[in-house]
C-alpha cells in the first residue's frame, strides 16, 4: 500500500542537522529532475530575489524564505515529516504515533512536492518555499517536469494507493492508468443542513485524522473495496462515488461542527 500525501506551505527549519544529499533520498528514480528544479529554484533566489518573491507568489514578510531557497544546498536538513506542518501534519500528529504505526509510515507512505517529488517521511530535507502551481523560467510548470517521472514510479509501486493528495499535487503525478485499478482517491465532504459541500479546513484535518486511524490499525487494505471497508470500521462514514480513469472515488463525510 502507497499513501500519497499533499505537502504543506508552510515548513519548520530544521535548527540543525546534515546538509542536503540528492542521492540519499527515496525514489532514485527522481533524482535527475530534482537536481534540475533544485537547480532552476537556487538560480533565480540567488540572481534576483525580489524577482523570484514574486515568482514564487511570497510576500515582503517573507523575503528570508528566498534566501533560504538561495542557500538550499548548505541548509540543515531534517526529516520530512517534521519538516512539514500545517493541518494535515497536525491532526496526524506524528510524534505521537506508536511505534508500529510510525514504522508503518515510513513503509507505506509517500510526501508529494513541488521540489522532490515524492519522499518517505524519514528522508532528509532543508525547509524551502516552492508551491506546484508554480512555473521556473528555465523549466515551465512544474506539472510539465514531474508528471511523467512520478507517474512511472507510481506505475511501478505495487500495491493499493490510496491518494490524499490535492489537485495541485495530484497534477504533479497523476495516477496512471496502468494502476487505475489498484488506485483510490479520498474526498471530505462537509454535510450541512443535508448539503454536501468541499472544505479546506475539514478536509486537511479529516484525512490527518483518517490516515493517523489507518496507520495504528493493523489493517492493510489491498484493494479499493478492502479500504472501503476498513475506514468503515474505523469509523468513518465513508462512501464510494464512482470509478474513473484515474481509479475508484471514496467519499468521507464529516458533520457539521
Amino acid at each position: 500500500m502507497l499513501i500519497l500525501l499533499p505537502p504543506s506551505e508552510g515548513k519548520t527549519p530544521p535548527s540543525s542537522g546534515p546538509v542536503l544529499d540528492l542521492a540519499a533520498l527515496s525514489f532514485p528514480e527522481l533524482t535527475k529532475t530534482r537536481t534540475t528544479v533544485l537547480a532552476e529554484l537556487i538560480r533565480q533566489c540567488r540572481s534576483d530575489p525580489d524577482h523570484a518573491a514574486t515568482l514564487l507568489g511570497l510576500g515582503p514578510k517573507q523575503s528570508d524564505d528566498v534566501g533560504r531557497n538561495a542557500d538550499l544546498k548548505r541548509e540543515p536538513c531534517g526529516p520530512a515529516i517534521g519538516v512539514y506542518t500545517g493541518v494535515l501534519f497536525d491532526a496526524l500528529d506524528y510524534p505521537t504515533l506508536s511505534a508500529r504505526a510510525r514504522k508503518r509510515a515510513r513503509e507505506h507512505v509517500a510526501i508529494s512536492s513541488a521540489l522532490w517529488g515524492l519522499l518517505r517521511p524519514n528522508d532528509l530535507i532543508p525547509a524551502y518555499r516552492l508551491s506546484g502551481s508554480v512555473t521556473l523560467p528555465g523549466i515551465g510548470t512544474l506539472a510539465a517536469a514531474w508528471k511523467a517521472p512520478v507517474s512511472a514510479v507510481l506505475a511501478e509501486t505495487p500495491g493499493l494507493i490510496v491518494d490524499l493528495r490535492s489537485g495541485t499535487y495530484v497534477s504533479l503525478g497523476p495516477i496512471p492508468p496502468s494502476a487505475a485499478d489498484r488506485a483510490v482517491s479520498v474526498r471530505v465532504l462537509q454535510e450541512r443542513n443535508g448539503r454536501r459541500t468541499v472544505v479546506s479546513h475539514h478536509n486537511k484535518a479529516t484525512k490527518g485524522r483518517l490516515l493517523r486511524a489507518l496507520l495504528e490499525s493493523t489493517l492493510t487494505p489491498r484493494t479499493p473495496a478492502a479500504l472501503l471497508r476498513a475506514l468503515q470500521k474505523l469509523d468513518f462514514q465513508v462512501e464510494e462515488a464512482g470509478t474513473s480513469v484515474i481509479g475508484t472515488h471514496l467519499d468521507v463525510i464529516v458533520d457539521e461542527p
